[in-house]
């Protein structure tokens, strides 16, 4: 399949730069997996759309303040232009050397020192790897911690919302349930959910279940090849405690559905189990890429966000739900004003 056969036609005007005044207000599509019916909702009526039984998988990765300014050093210890760089993992056990993505990389030497707001300064290594890429390595002299970041960095608000972060993103840029810091960027479906929400399902009798999947470049990297069988994801590191495995399995055994709230989730999920849909606990690595033909062994359901033209995370939906019912579904949502992407409405798959 091409990459163009995910194109759709968005308005710019719906593309959400911010979130809605108040958690949980947002609007939700129901999209019937098979029939790729389309009825509109509110995310007040979630716990009615969800069946009695279900147990929802939610990931609980935090977001790193990870987009990060230095100001170049020069000669004689005069400061040069300023830098962005994103901080997307560590590349040693040190924990003094990090991967990172660069706005205008070829720029970037080796050698090249940087200075960041609270006067550390990192070093750009020689990297064989990156070379010619928009990645390089950045060494300091010391173990970054997370309040290295927080000193330091910016909430990684995505390119296509058209301002600086702000007080609200510190928030809202993070779901209520966010626990362990890693990511690069948010599981944005989870941000619909408030802890009112969840209180509901519980009650409702539907089990929640939290798994860890660190968002990367697996995630967000645009795909750059015509044929979609030629992109290659990078790497993302989950964790499935064995307790919750555990309890998945048993749900599957009896017969009820697993609704996974995100991509995140359903790539965690698949990536976690064996070709029977046995979920097995532990920590792991996936570059797992979901496109149509993918066959799906534990997830029935999904809860996501919409998602942008061209990206692996349309693919995976597309798969899930077939991507002419994507598709048609993205038309209806551009005709009924949707707000689109991190911070826009979201849509439940069933």
């Amino acid at each position: 399949m091409k990459t163009s056969d995910f194109y759709f036609d968005l308005p710019e005007e719906l593309i959400a730069q911010k979130p809605c005044t108040e958690r949980g207000n947002d609007r939700l599509m129901l999209l019937g997996r098979e029939s790729g019916a389309v009825e509109h909702h509110v995310m007040a009526d979630l716990p009615s759309l969800i069946d009695d039984g279900t147990l929802m998988v939610f990931n609980n990765s935090r977001v790193r303040r990870s987009r990060c300014y230095g100001i170049r050093i020069l000669d004689g210890g005069q400061d040069g232009r300023e830098q962005e760089f994103m901080f997307l993992n560590q590349t040693g056990p040190e924990g003094d050397s990090w991967n990172t993505m660069v706005k205008g990389a070829k720029k970037v030497k080796p050698g090249a020192c940087y200075r960041f707001p609270d006067g550390s300064e990192g070093e750009i290594l020689e990297d064989a790897g990156n070379a010619g890429t928009e990645f390089r390595t950045i060494r300091f002299p010391f173990r970054l911690t997370e309040d290295w970041f927080e000193w330091n960095g910016h909430i990684p608000l995505p390119p296509y919302i058209r301002r600086e972060d702000s007080d609200i993103d510190s928030e809202r840029y993070q779901t209520v349930y966010a626990k362990e810091t890693g990511s690069a960027a948010c599981p944005t479906a989870g941000l619909h959910f408030t802890e009112e929400m969840l209180s509901l399902l519980r009650a409702k009798g539907v089990e929640l279940e939290w798994l860890t999947l660190h968002v990367g470049l697996g995630t967000f990297l645009p795909v750059r090849v015509d044929d979609i069988e030629e992109h290659k994801m990078h790497e993302e590191v989950y964790t499935v405690p064995y307790d919750v495995a555990d309890r998945i399995n048993k749900a599957r055994a009896d017969g009820r559905k697993i609704l996974a709230v995100g991509t995140t989730s359903v790539r965690t999920l698949e990536s976690a189990s064996d070709e029977n849909g046995i979920v097995r606990g532990g920590t792991g690595r996936t570059s797992i890429f979901m496109y149509p033909g993918y066959r799906f062994k534990v997830v029935d359901q999904m809860f996501t966000n919409f998602h942008t033209p061209e990206s692996t995370l349309i693919m995976l939906v597309s798969a899930f739900a077939g991507r002419e019912n994507i598709l048609g579904a993205y038309k209806a949502a551009v005709q009924e004003r949707y707000r689109f992407f991190s911070y826009g409405d979201a849509m439940l798959i069933k």
